[in-house]
């Protein structure tokens, strides 16, 4: 289960990332999320997935 706070899910997310998916899009299939929340999530809290160094950032 993911955390819902956005600065713990922030970290979670991109430590799967890092460690385990190629891309977002791959990561969101895998664990049935939706990338356009995930990201809009993100974007409030002041970050946007950078896709050449595929973290948010």
């Amino acid at each position: 289960m993911l955390p819902q706070d956005p600065i713990m899910l922030l970290s979670a997310i991109n430590t799967y990332l890092r460690d385990e998916y190629g891309s977002l899009n791959e990561l969101c299939r895998a664990l049935d999320l939706g990338q356009e929340e995930l990201t809009e999530k993100f974007k409030k809290i002041g970050y946007h997935y950078d896709e050449k160094l595929n973290q948010f950032k």
